[in-house]
């Protein structure tokens, strides 16, 4: 009696059952299709995805293309204005003052102008530059003599990166140009020209290092009939002083205010005529120096330091965090008063603001 009582008790159970387990499939398949469902909607959407994303790269690659043409496009207009200003400026008499045949094609300031003032009296023969410190070679004082005057150049820079670009870019190709990363010193500098073909003449050499500006003046040996040289108008007209000696000196790390750098006018000068180089002029902006080797006709008047000295008004100086604050030149001064240069009269060094007191500063 227990067998078919616990029988009768377990075929009821099972009939219970069967309909929970046709639900629990009928869930199972639903669920099933579900996940079918969404699989599918996520392949359609990996292939949109896939869609957008080549329709994306599409319009990376031509507004890369469209940025490229306009770059070149511009670069036309730059070279077309830069012909026209030649015309207008470069056939001026020799010793128009410089800030009457100044114009800025490639060159930070003015300084394209000028070159092409010069180069048209006094017609190099060796139609080849040196550039120290280009960065990119976006600004520079001897782009506008590469392309419009097809000189062939070397210009060096401290960073691989910077001269990776330029060996990348269409200009490399165009022209005969040579770049080479290099942190230069006085005791590497002669090495690294000759090394890369250059030298021992140039038609023009331009030294801008932020840094050991006299001190590789001083060491070069090439010898160019124009010489562009950096100077620094914070440390003064008259003060023969410069950074001391250092083959690792870095701006920044050497004032935070990033104006303790390169060296004096007079120091430039000083440095230049030993070399057998005159003072022709300074550009408007108070930055660069021009000189002319004696050895070319004596087309140009030779000026003092003193006489044509000009004192820049960019504001370049910075805080401790790295952020502009605008100094007028008083303040410039008293910035970097305590710094410890080089006094080329003395041959030692000392803070800056006992040099200038002994200069009338």
């Amino acid at each position: 009696m227990n067998f078919f009582k616990n029988f009768r008790h377990g075929t009821r159970l099972a009939a219970e059952c069967v309909p929970k387990l046709k639900r629990l499939e009928e869930n199972v398949k639903k669920l099933s299709a579900k996940q079918k469902e969404q699989s599918t909607r996520q392949k359609e959407g990996g292939a949109s995805l896939k869609v957008l994303q080549s329709r994306l790269d599409g319009v990376e690659s031509s507004t890369a293309l469209s940025l490229e043409a306009l770059e070149r496009s511009a670069e036309k207009l730059q070279l077309l204005s830069g012909k026209l200003a030649v015309e207008r400026f470069a056939r001026r008499p020799a010793g128009t003052p410089f800030s009457e045949v100044e114009f800025q094609v490639f060159s930070q300031w003015g300084e394209d102008g000028i070159i092409q003032h010069l180069i048209h009296h006094l017609q190099p023969e060796e139609k080849s530059f040196i550039e120290f410190g280009v960065e990119t070679y976006t600004e520079a004082n001897t782009r506008f003599l590469l392309i419009n005057d097809n000189w062939r150049g070397l210009i060096l820079d401290g960073s691989e990166d910077n001269m990776q670009k330029v060996k990348q870019s269409e200009l490399y190709w165009r022209h005969g140009l040579t770049a080479k990363a290099a942190f230069l010193t006085p005791g590497n500098v002669n090495g690294i020209i000759a090394g890369q073909g250059f030298g021992p003449r140039a038609g023009l050499l331009s030294i801008d290092i932020d840094g050991m500006d006299y001190w590789v003046l001083e060491a070069i040996g090439i010898q160019a009939d124009i010489l562009i040289c950096e100077y620094n108008s914070v440390f003064g007209p008259s003060a023969l002083v410069t950074v001391p000696p250092d083959d690792e000196f870095h701006r920044t790390a050497a004032h935070p205010s990033n104006l303790f750098y390169g060296m004096s006018l007079a120091a430039a000068a000083a440095a230049a005529d030993r070399k057998g180089y005159d003072l022709v002029g300074v550009n408007s902006a108070g930055n660069n120096a021009f000189f002319i080797h004696r050895s070319v006709k004596p087309v140009f008047k030779t000026v003092t330091p003193a006489e044509c000295f000009t004192e820049a008004r960019f504001r370049e100086s910075r805080s401790a965090e790295g952020e502009l604050t605008h100094l007028d030149m008083e303040g410039r001064r008293r910035e970097i008063g305590e710094v410890p240069a080089f006094d080329l009269t003395r041959n030692t060094v000392r803070p800056l603001k006992e040099i200038w007191k002994e200069a009338g500063l």
